[in-house]
């Protein structure tokens, strides 16, 4: 094997000697970029020659390749990534929503991974897998210490084949054989749509897939057929994007045909492209609100963007994550690929909304924002200011309301998941996940679960004061400080023992999502989040409002406008 490296290797450096003195190696030549690329070619074949051929402890070429790429690319953008075989199919699942295995999401809790959602409709459901389970054989081999991208190889897998999962789960005496057979598994882009009220729609878009656009028509047409429509809200909200050509089609429905979506401009003159809508719209005058945030980005922000620029959609939320960058995918050898920055995109404005400068790093290596002063100004359709380089700014912005410290503990130590598991073993059925409600007996029972579990959690001051705890040692100061120390600790637990109370509404919400998913799946944790959404009711309230929806639009109410409007104290 490694007679058969070096035998590789020597091809390629006989290649970069050869293109090194082919006649246009002048010294004209020796300055341009091809006799650079030979150059290096020829520097780093040398390099990978001697170092398998001497290192001490002998070296794994594909993994010490592997490693010299990944650092290559890093100094580049992180969307300009190499492909390995092993993850094509992760990669394949990203752009089609369609994988093989068994359809459940999974995590780590101690020593095992644990089911934490099946899919609805999916294997592991079919099979009778449950939130909570404990997976802890895999084929009759342990699954103690297992990651959970191991582990996930392992439910991954060619449709048809099967495998044997050994479960422990509360209540029972002694672990649950099932025999899974893997499927052909496809995430629906749609996991829900429906009405807010008696006329407004909404769809629910988590990724822009080979068929985003054909379901966001689907569900539009299903929602105008059964009802009398007067506004959409369409949510885009944690959205990272896909496809860009879903997004100009999915702006199609709402446009009319051959309007200007978005262009690109790259290096290489064929990445220098515009892209119009080409189709019949749906609906050119229904009222649309456009939901983002700080994680919609991409492509989520192209229609955000292009509906913004038309003046087509009110844009609600926050502002959008800013990626302004556009990816292509090119085949490798030994079936790997590399997906590559061609170019940059530009909105009907003429806006770039890129937010970090990639090509630009500073002395230590970073890269910083796009600042303030290079921010330029555009004109949407009928007038009104955008502005390039921060992401989609909303037309209404809402508060960006933090989760308490003692919620995050609660979701990150998973005492929220486990006393939903805990919750449906004893209750079989529950109410519709619109009309769920947990009481106040409810409640106190999950404090007791939470006491039970031996809940604890560090809040931000605790670790403030233990960085002053230690600078006070240091300077030899701490035997004076710690009695007041102590009483700020004091006064830190007290107030701890009453988070739970204080915060009681917040964590209620989440519990409520979290046991109703139990029930009814993906679809149904969205459904019952609804009527507790702030930033969905702001865009209500717009939506329902016709003469600020239109004041918006034509611009005789800006942006500082909205801030200060009673739709922003709604949340």
């Amino acid at each position: 094997m490694k007679h058969r490296i070096i035998l590789t290797l020597n091809a390629i450096l006989f290649m970069s000697i050869f293109l090194a003195f082919t006649p246009s190696s002048s010294l004209k030549a020796q300055t341009s970029p091809d006799f650079e690329i030979s150059k290096n070619l020829e520097i780093l074949t040398s390099l990978y020659k001697e170092l398998n051929t001497n290192y001490v402890d002998g070296a794994n070429p594909s993994e010490l390749m592997k490693t010299g790429i990944d650092a290559m690319l890093d100094k580049l953008d992180p969307y300009t990534v190499f492909i390995p075989e092993s993850e094509i199919e992760d990669y394949r699942f990203m752009t089609t929503g369609e994988y093989g295995g068994i359809g459940s999401l999974i995590h780590k809790q101690g020593d095992y991974i644990i089911i934490s959602e099946p899919y609805e409709n999916s294997p592991a459901q079919k099979a009778g897998l449950k939130a909570g389970d404990k997976i802890v054989k895999i084929n009759d081999k342990s699954a103690s210490g297992k990651s959970v991208e191991d582990v996930s190889a392992v439910l991954k897998g060619q449709p048809g084949t099967s495998f044997k999962l050994g479960i422990e789960r509360d209540g029972e005496p002694k672990p649950l054989i099932f025999d899974i057979v893997r499927e052909k598994i496809t995430i629906d882009p749609i996991p829900y749509y429906g009405m807010l009220d008696a006329g407004t729609g909404y769809i629910r878009l988590s990724s822009f897939t080979q068929t985003a656009s054909a379901d966001v028509k689907k569900a539009l047409l299903d929602l105008k057929a059964k009802n009398t429509l007067t506004g959409l809200v369409l949510d885009l909200r944690d959205n990272g994007g896909g496809l860009l050509t879903e997004a100009v089609n999915i702006v199609n429905l709402f446009v009319k045909k051959n309007e200007l979506v978005v262009s690109t401009k790259g290096k290489q003159k064929d990445k220098n492209r515009s892209y119009q809508t080409n189709m019949e719209p749906v609906d050119l005058t229904l009222p649309l609100v456009v939901l983002v945030n700080g994680n919609s980005a991409s492509a989520s922000e192209i229609v955000a963007g292009a509906l913004q620029d038309l003046d087509r959609a009110v844009i609600v939320g926050r502002r959008t994550y800013g990626k302004g960058l556009v990816q292509n995918v090119f085949p490798l050898s030994y079936n790997t690929q590399v997906k590559i920055t061609v170019a940059k995109y530009y909105i009907p404005s003429g806006r770039c909304i890129q937010e970090i400068d990639y090509a630009h790093k500073n002395a230590t290596g970073n890269v910083d924002n796009i600042p303030d002063s290079l921010i330029t100004a555009y004109k949407t359709m009928h007038g009104r200011t955008v502005y390039d380089g921060k992401g989609i700014s909303p037309d209404v912005t809402t508060d960006t309301s933090r989760l308490s410290t003692v919620s995050y503990n609660l979701i990150t130590k998973y005492i929220l998941f486990d006393y939903a598991t805990n919750y449906a073993a004893t209750h079989p059925a529950i109410e519709a996940p619109d009309k769920f409600r947990l009481t106040d007996a409810d409640y106190d029972n999950f404090i007791a679960f939470t006491e039970k579990k031996g809940f604890e959690f560090r809040t931000v001051a605790e670790r403030e004061l233990e960085t002053v705890k230690k600078a006070a040692i240091y300077e030899k100061s701490w035997d004076a400080m710690k009695p007041q120390y102590d009483l700020m600790l004091e006064a830190i637990a007290q107030h701890k023992k009453k988070d739970l109370m204080e915060n009681k509404q917040e964590i209620m919400v989440i519990l409520k999502e979290e046991i109703v998913s139990r029930y009814y799946y993906q679809k149904g944790r969205i459904q019952s989040t609804l009527t507790d959404d702030n930033e969905l009711k702001s865009a209500l309230k717009v939506i329902n409002d016709s003469p600020t929806y239109t004041s918006i639009l034509d611009g005789t109410i800006t942006k500082a406008d909205n801030q200060s409007k009673p739709v922003k104290s709604q949340n």
